[in-house]
């Protein structure tokens, strides 16, 4: 086995970064920041910008060097923006969350308020899992300190499914809906505007991979998730998410605010994610394309209405 590497301290950190080509314009704040948020958290944000190389097999590598222009700065402030990207999302992940929790105890709910304990309900396929998530639930209902469950609980009253799911999380719901039968699946995806209940499914289990990256406080800007399949509409059709961007977080955008604009028409949600990506720093090796954006940036006009835009009905729209 590999030794792991040996400590450094602050000042040693710093001397590999100069070392390595990085332009550090303020040392003493840079220090600062390697010890509040640490080397190897930063290194995500500037690893992009290091020199691409190749062997002698024809195999690409990143060499320690740094692309021309890359600051510390920079790629400081791209931590940053990630920080607000994650919790833009998180804002809308949370209202996505509470909509779908009702929509299932309601549609499930209606035949029974104890729904969420019966087998009948779920994938017969799925029954094994099933049992493994009640149990997850049971202790999570013993374990909450919710008034609406510490009620029940002292009144020795059953937990109907409209109160059970306030101790849900996403990753629970997600579960629970992957393991409804097709006759409830078809039921709550209608009630969201999607006619194909295993794309529902691979959306949320996209957007609860990308919320435990933002609870978690993980890199989100650049990273990748399973492909997603768009549904064919009037929303999606205009926005023309090309098949590179559907495993980036530009398609987690699309979906999101799909979903949100169902919940909140009058949401600003989309208005705030583009003015946030406007302001991305321009770090070398760190372009839109990483996100699954065009190399322009955020492309407003596909987005029409939602971002002040008017599209004439049959007129092209702009390229981006």
């Amino acid at each position: 086995m590999i030794e792991a590497k040996p400590h450094k301290e602050y000042d040693e950190q710093l001397e590999i970064l100069l070392s390595r080509n990085m332009v550090i314009s303020n040392q003493e704040r840079a220090i600062r920041k390697l010890s509040q948020v640490g080397y190897y958290r930063l290194s995500g944000f500037w690893y992009p910008s290091r020199v691409m190389a190749t062997k002698d097999n024809g195999q690409s590598y990143r060499t320690d060097n740094f692309l021309p222009g890359t600051t510390f700065e920079k790629a400081y402030d791209l931590y940053l923006f990630d920080k607000k990207l994650r919790l833009l999302f998180l804002d809308a992940l949370e209202r996505i969350e509470i909509h779908i929790r009702s929509i299932i105890a309601h549609e499930v709910g209606r035949n029974d308020p104890l729904a969420y304990r019966n087998k009948s309900y779920i994938n017969l396929s799925k029954i094994k899992f099933f049992n493994q998530w009640l149990i997850k639930l049971d202790k999570k209902i013993q374990d909450s300190r919710d008034d609406c469950i510490i009620w029940h609980k002292n009144s020795d009253k059953e937990i109907p499914f409209w109160v059970a799911i306030e101790v849900w999380d996403f990753g629970q719901m997600s579960k629970y809906y992957a393991m409804l039968n097709g006759g409830m699946q078809k039921k709550i995806s209608k009630r969201l505007g999607i006619s194909n209940t295993h794309t529902l499914k691979k959306w949320l289990e996209c957007l609860n991979l990308i919320r435990n990256r933002c609870a978690h406080h993980s890199r989100i800007w650049n990273r990748t998730h399973p492909q997603l399949t768009l549904i064919q509409n009037d929303f999606f059709n205009t926005l023309d998410v090309p098949d590179y961007a559907k495993p980036r977080i530009y398609s987690a955008i699309c979906i999101t605010w799909f979903l949100v604009k169902q919940i909140g028409p009058a949401s600003n949600w989309i208005r705030d994610m583009a003015d946030l990506i406007d302001t991305k720093p321009n770090l070398p090796g760190c372009g839109y394309d990483a996100m699954g954006l065009p190399r322009s940036g955020f492309p407003r006009s596909r987005f029409g209405a939602d971002l002040g835009f008017i599209v004439a009905n049959n007129e092209p729209l702009h390229e981006c």
